[in-house]
């Protein structure tokens, strides 16, 4: 097996997926991206090749990806810059001759810009058809929703207030545990057949807000309801908060596309390849809640 190279290891997914790499691969076939190094020291201690690189930064890039046969693409998270950062990648990883790249986009039924979250989808669509076009094998995994950012929709102070707040009406949602997304990679990275596939990576069931509510009131043991305003009093709410207005337009998009159904789509897929079911939005939330 050729060197496996693994980016946005500062972050939870990235730093995920190396822990079940080094599981299954040689540590000396593990490589990481930062572009800080004091930050992975722990990291280094155990014998992975650590590459200093900034998506931003082309000749950093290049540097990087020399002798990497396949490239574990985490998408950069500065929206604004997203679609010329992945552009570096991309060409980088072409000009390095990286044989296989897989990028975690993100899954979705609208790819017009009449989709709420199209300030998201963008990046990624494009991102996806620069890879095609590249002529490097690739695997795109189009992510559900983490369900690790549900407590992000309820609100730090929902136990307080017991009022989940948010604008996604009653669609159903396949919220997905990242680290179950982690294990899955590791299995694809260090496994054959996979080369230019699109795979969804979803749970196998879904749920809305009104029953994350029902569940955490009895974790919690308090009174938890659910209201879904409409976008002009949500936003209206948050503004008055104090919340910037991007986190508004973001919060606001993300609940609108669970409204419209964007994220209802299942599949057992993760089962298939780890060997278990993914972790159910229940069991994570009673981690967090209990």
């Amino acid at each position: 097996m050729g060197k496996i190279l693994v980016t946005g290891v500062t972050g939870s997914l990235g730093k995920d997926v190396v822990t079940y790499l080094s599981k299954r691969a040689d540590i000396a076939n593990i490589a990481v991206l930062v572009r800080d190094s004091s930050k992975v020291q722990e990291l280094k201690a155990i014998g992975i090749d650590v590459r200093v690189g900034d998506y931003d930064n082309y000749n950093s890039l290049l540097d990087a990806f020399k002798d990497v046969e396949k490239l574990y693409f985490v998408s950069g998270s500065d929206i604004v810059k997203r679609l010329s950062q992945h552009t570096n990648v991309v060409n980088a990883a072409k000009e390095s001759r990286v044989k296989h790249i897989f990028y975690t986009s993100f899954m979705r039924k609208n790819e017009t810009q009449t989709s709420p979250i199209a300030f998201i989808t963008d990046a990624h669509l494009k991102t996806e058809n620069l890879i095609k076009e590249s002529g490097i094998k690739y695997t795109i995994l189009k992510h559900a929703i983490y369900a690790d950012i549900i407590p992000m929709f309820a609100g730090e102070n929902l136990l307080e207030s017991g009022v989940l707040y948010f604008p996604a009406g009653d669609e159903k949602i396949g919220f997905t545990l990242r680290n179950d997304m982690a294990e899955l990679a590791a299995v694809l990275l260090t496994s054959d057949g996979h080369e230019n596939k699109f795979y969804d990576v979803t749970n196998e069931e879904t749920i809305t807000f009104s029953e994350i509510a029902t569940i955490i009131s009895k974790i919690s043991g308090k009174v938890i309801s659910y209201v879904s305003p409409t976008q002009e009093e949500y936003s209206k709410t948050l503004l008055d908060a104090g919340v910037p207005n991007e986190f508004i337009g973001m919060f606001a998009g993300f609940a609108e596309a669970f409204k419209q159904g964007e994220f209802t789509e299942t599949n057992n897929f993760i089962q298939t390849i780890i060997g278990r079911k993914p972790v159910s939005v229940e069991q994570f939330l009673e981690k967090v809640y209990s």
